[in-house]
């Protein structure tokens, strides 16, 4: 990113959270509890803050399924690692688990958003329990929320990811 480039909203946001739940235990426990529907509404005043609507599934459920996976990770920063390859590194066989390709098939068979994050708040915790690496949680939310627009896509992008091929990032 240059320095006179102005970051993105997803960027804001996870810069955001990362900030706020070192410093403030109140707001990460809050967080904790985001991607839970019975306790979200507790974190809608900080997608008030962004302007994320509430009403709609898509964007909330993204924004609050990674806040909530950052106030878990209780991570200074944001990381580097995907999504497909935090999985595959949850196994000792890594791609070649079955169990990981279980776990990445089922996520690539979601239909919809509430599905995905309903999918990746079991996934995410696998991920913490089982490796030390720390997702790019500015990746992931961007795929989130691109995944209501061009879910094949995505799950392209997770897919190759998990099998260590990197998505070209201009397709022809």
């Amino acid at each position: 990113m240059s320095e006179n480039k102005k970051p993105d909203k997803a960027q804001q946001f996870i810069r955001y959270v990362l900030d706020n739940c070192l410093r403030d235990k109140g707001f990460a426990a809050r967080l904790r509890r985001a991607d839970n529907p019975a306790t979200e509404y507790q974190s809608w005043e900080l997608l008030a803050t962004f302007n994320i609507p509430i009403e709609f599934d898509h964007p909330r459920l993204p924004y609050l399924l990674v806040a909530a996976a950052v106030a878990r990770a209780k991570a200074d920063q944001n990381g580097s690692c995907s999504l497909g390859a935090a999985i595959a590194a949850c196994y000792e066989e890594g791609a070649n688990s079955d169990q990981a390709k279980a776990r990445l098939r089922r996520l690539l068979a979601c239909d919809d958003t509430a599905e995905v994050c309903r999918i990746l708040r079991g996934v995410l915790s696998l991920i913490q329990s089982k490796t030390r690496q720390t997702l790019d949680y500015e990746r992931l939310l961007k795929q989130l929320l691109q995944f209501g627009r061009d879910n094949q896509r995505v799950k392209a992008q997770w897919a190759q990811e998990f099998y260590h091929r990197p998505v070209e990032e201009e397709q022809v």
